[in-house]
């Protein structure tokens, strides 16, 4: 797909989103010159311990959308099993297409063409509820879950608490 291409179906998933956003988010371009970065904010989903948190991150696309995915970085701090440290967002359908070479994955959890904007923001948000500590980023924060729940959850609070003063 061209670069023309790309940017083209980026503009429209992105005034889609302006028409219907997802419940729960809202994006838009980081400087009204460049398709392919993005800033997105996650509130935290209802009945999780993110609720009422703002979480900004930032989608970077490649000139080769949508066959190769974006890189999602959150820039608000999170604590999450699928977020490493630095913001970096691990979760399936923003992996490479293709078989995981480590066998954990199979192909058609990774990265589709078939996916937009949409269907990562819907992912993003539905990990927030759904940790998976099974194949953390954040190691620390995958063994808080697990094996110490009221830390990650005095953990995330924190994050949530920080992110409400920030906006």
């Amino acid at each position: 797909m061209s670069e023309l291409q790309s940017a083209l179906l980026l503009k429209k998933q992105l005034n889609e989103l302006h028409k219907n956003p997802v419940e729960g988010s809202s994006a838009g371009l980081i400087d009204d010159n460049d398709i392919y970065k993005w800033e997105v904010l996650i509130i935290g989903p209802p009945d999780t311990l993110y609720e009422g948190g703002f979480f900004k991150a930032h989608l970077n696309f490649p000139k080769e959308y949508p066959l190769r995915p974006p890189k999602m970085k959150f820039v608000t701090e999170i604590w999450h099993p699928n977020i490493d440290k630095s913001g970096d967002v691990c979760i399936s359908i923003l992996h490479e297409p293709g078989d995981d070479k480590w066998g954990y994955e199979k192909a058609s959890e990774r990265w589709l063409p078939v996916h937009t904007v949409e269907t990562i923001l819907i992912s993003v948000i539905s990990m927030l509820a759904d940790p998976n500590d099974e194949s953390p980023a954040n190691v620390d924060a995958a063994k808080d879950w697990r094996d110490n729940y009221p830390e990650f959850k005095r953990k995330v609070a924190r994050c949530v608490r920080k992110s409400q003063e920030d906006i």
